[in-house]
């Protein structure tokens, strides 16, 4: 496997999760470095040998735009 894409959300609890396409990979951090840290983490325990070359991150913010 040459890549691995990852959907990364912000938690209604606060922080962030994440959880790989195609793979049983789900992992969370309460910033952004801290989850991209829990990823490689995450993809190293998955993977004993054949890891992914690439790592995509598809981060994903809700925005609201109220008017006042």
């Amino acid at each position: 496997m040459e890549e691995l894409f990852f959907l990364v959300e912000e938690s209604p609890e606060g922080g962030f999760s994440a959880r790989a396409l195609g793979q049983s990979i789900f992992t969370q951090g309460e910033t952004l470095d801290e989850v991209r840290d829990a990823i490689r983490d995450a993809v190293e325990c998955h993977f004993s040998d054949a890891k992914p070359k690439m790592l995509h991150l598809h981060i994903v913010r809700d925005e609201i735009l109220a008017y006042a």
